[in-house]
């Protein structure tokens, strides 16, 4: 009887273990419709949301228009910024993500960057995601570029470029990680 109930206190014990390491599942891609902003992207998103309507508008008009500083491309491309992570939070609602966004995409696709290192997360007007991620990054506007490197945050781009290009801003992020760029920049 000892053993039965030993057996079973350990079986019970190994389900709560295994059932309370289970992760998070993350929901992909997820719309809402709310009451004063339409349709709104919410939490981890995929580029081709943005090609689909009503992003698709003011996301190809920023993203095709945008002409960027070569320079800068020119020394982007030399600090090989695909060794760094990047996670973008914005909000489909915002103007300036509606600017930035597209842009910032832009510059990531000529660096031929790989996206499976960009990580998107729209946010509600509260700068709220579903999971909450927007708290571990302090996230308090939109949009939020974050550059990090070994799971470190090395520089983030917050709104708006300081220098009035994304792509120097950038830079200027990579050129404080002088772990990998040392001597590159001069």
């Amino acid at each position: 009887m000892k053993n039965i109930n030993k057996a079973l206190i350990l079986g019970s014990l190994l389900f709560l273990i295994l059932h309370s390491c289970e992760s998070k599942k993350v929901i992909v891609n997820r719309e809402v419709d709310s009451k004063n902003d339409g349709k709104m992207l919410l939490g981890t998103q995929t580029l081709n949301q943005f090609q689909k309507e009503p992003y698709d508008t003011w996301y190809k008009e920023e993203h095709d228009g945008y002409a960027f500083d070569n320079d800068a491309i020119a020394e982007l491309k030399k600090a090989k910024i695909s060794s760094y992570n990047i996670t973008v939070f914005l909000g489909t609602w915002c103007p300036d993500s509606h600017r930035e966004f597209p842009r910032f995409i832009k510059i990531l696709e000529n660096l031929n960057y790989p996206t499976q290192k960009l990580t998107i997360i729209a946010v509600n007007r509260k700068k709220e995601a579903p999971n909450g991620e927007e708290g571990k990054f302090n996230i308090q506007k939109v949009p939020t570029f974050i550059i990090s490197k070994y799971g470190k945050e090395i520089g983030r781009i917050v709104e708006s470029p300081k220098s009035g290009w994304l792509e120097r801003d950038l830079l200027e992020i990579l050129k404080k990680d002088d772990t990998s760029i040392k001597g590159l920049f001069k």
